[in-house]
């Protein structure tokens, strides 16, 4: 009986050296393929992280070119109004200085006492009128 005992002793020391060197490379294994995994995971992570980035910055350059062209077709519209009523407000404006000079020069003629009934205008409706009764006379001659 003291035989299988020995037996099963110098059996197991060999099954134990060999069978520790196993487990450390399977560890060592296991340890180069988590660190393996995380670098690709953290590869991936920094990949995806810089395509949303670039994604993200062409939307955003989208989006406030969209925003700036509104902006300047406004500002147009506006300018074009602008200049549409400046417009408007000139010949409404010259209108008004035009009136206002016929009524100065109006003015000046009634003060100017050199004029035949004190008035410029009253004077050439009369020389106006003169040179109908002179033309209706030649036309009468005529008949």
């Amino acid at each position: 009986m003291s035989m299988p005992v020995e037996n099963t002793a110098v059996n197991s020391l060999p099954r134990t050296a060999k069978s520790t060197k196993v487990k450390k490379r399977t560890y060592l294994y296991l340890f180069a393929g988590w660190v393996l995994l995380i670098g690709i995971g953290v590869a991936a992570t920094m990949l995806y992280t810089q395509h949303l980035r670039q994604q993200i910055t062409a939307d955003i350059a989208q989006q406030t070119n969209a925003q700036l062209q509104t902006i300047q077709q406004d500002y147009q519209k506006q300018v074009s109004d602008l200049r549409d009523s400046v417009a408007a407000d000139m010949k409404t404006l010259q209108g008004k200085v035009d009136s206002l000079n016929e009524l100065l020069a109006f003015t000046k003629d009634s003060a100017n006492s050199k004029t035949d009934n004190s008035n410029q205008l009253y004077t050439q409706l009369a020389d106006v009128k003169k040179k109908l009764e002179e033309l209706q006379k030649n036309l009468d001659v005529l008949k």
